[in-house]
């Protein structure tokens, strides 16, 4: 192993992950980095993978295991926040693989470069097919020299490629502490807010086009799991809510930072999201609630007021039409009235 002097946490919340765990700490403990701490928080998993991190932690001093009743992925990362003791800290997903010379890679740039973030690529892979691509293609974005987090973030946004996941890098801890930075208990893809106020906070930042970390997409995935019906509304109100707190965001920091278009139009995307998931939704009542929610929760107004490009001024004024015309106000009403009832 390279011996190193800064040290790295690297977080894992780990829930029902089966086997699959077994890999990725066996990837975990073969990273050439040699200054690592390995915090498995186990959230209240009930399968194999209990074992398997029970056993790596009894095998290696640098890895301590903290057991929690099952919270969510968020609970776990901001538990195992609190239990980091590295000048950085990194995420893994309990699923998925790092290559073994991730973290020498990027803490090597961070240490060189007094980073507060340093980020690379990836791979996806589809478990099914065993098929992989690379998350960022390399015509979208190659590699940066020193950025400030907003820039860094306006030009991975403008890449329509780069994706918000707290994996694909390491985080200088003090800044993290100093903004008071954790994720959002309960809520689905946490990691668009907390990675885009990650980099409204930092100050200094690169990013490898090196594919460093894989990614496992599989049937179970959250994003990937077909929902119809009550859970589609309940999916899509996580969407809802994080345009909220994206708009929320670029106001809190509207003094701090420019607020460039992208950071606008990242709301609209995440709103188109959810206008999407109208079209797919086969029962008529849900639909209408989903449409009544879209303009009731804000969200409508949101996706048309951040609107900076003519392309999604064109995509924002096509969902309109649509929402409008497929609107049944006194379907909705009907629906609405038989809920207030049944909560009384």
């Amino acid at each position: 192993m390279m011996i190193s002097s800064g040290k790295l946490s690297v977080i894992i919340p780990l829930y029902n992950a089966g086997e699959a765990f077994a890999a990725c700490m066996e990837s975990l403990v073969a990273q050439s980095w040699s200054a690592l701490e390995i915090i498995i928080v186990n959230d209240g998993s009930t399968d194999c993978s209990v074992g398997i991190a029970q056993h790596y932690a009894e095998k290696y001093p640098h890895i301590q295991l903290i057991t929690q009743a099952n919270a969510g992925a968020s609970v776990a990362r901001n538990r195992g926040m609190e239990a980091a003791t590295g000048e950085y800290v990194a995420f893994v997903d309990a699923d998925d693989l790092t290559y073994s010379r991730m973290y020498e890679t990027l803490m090597t740039m961070a240490l060189r470069d007094n980073l507060d973030v340093a980020q690379c690529n990836a791979d996806w892979c589809d478990s099914a097919t065993g098929y992989c691509w690379q998350s960022i293609p390399l015509e979208r974005l190659r590699s940066t020299e020193v950025l400030s987090g907003p820039d860094w973030l306006r030009m991975a946004l403008a890449s329509r490629r780069w994706t918000h996941v707290v994996w694909m890098g390491v985080y200088r801890r003090q800044m993290l502490e100093e903004c008071g930075l954790t994720f959002v208990p309960g809520l689905h893809h946490q990691d668009i807010l907390w990675s885009t106020e990650c980099m409204f906070n930092a100050r200094r930042v690169r990013y490898t086009e090196e594919s460093l970390y894989k990614y496992f997409l599989h049937d179970a995935s959250v994003s990937r799991l077909k929902r119809q019906g009550q859970k589609n509304l309940a999916y899509q109100r996580h969407y809802m809510k994080i345009t909220r707190l994206l708009e929320k965001l670029n106001r809190d920091y509207a003094g701090k930072i420019t607020i460039h278009p992208e950071f606008h139009q990242q709301i609209v995307y995440e709103a188109l999201r959810v206008c999407h998931s109208v079209r797919k939704e086969r029962d008529p009542m849900i639909r209408q609630r989903m449409i009544a929610e879209i303009f009731t929760s804000g969200m409508y107004q949101r996706m048309v007021t951040n609107v900076r490009s003519p392309k999604l001024a064109y995509q924002a004024l096509l969902w309109s039409a649509r929402l409008w015309k497929w609107r049944d106000r006194k379907l909705c009403i009907r629906r609405l009235a038989r809920e207030a009832v049944n909560l009384r």
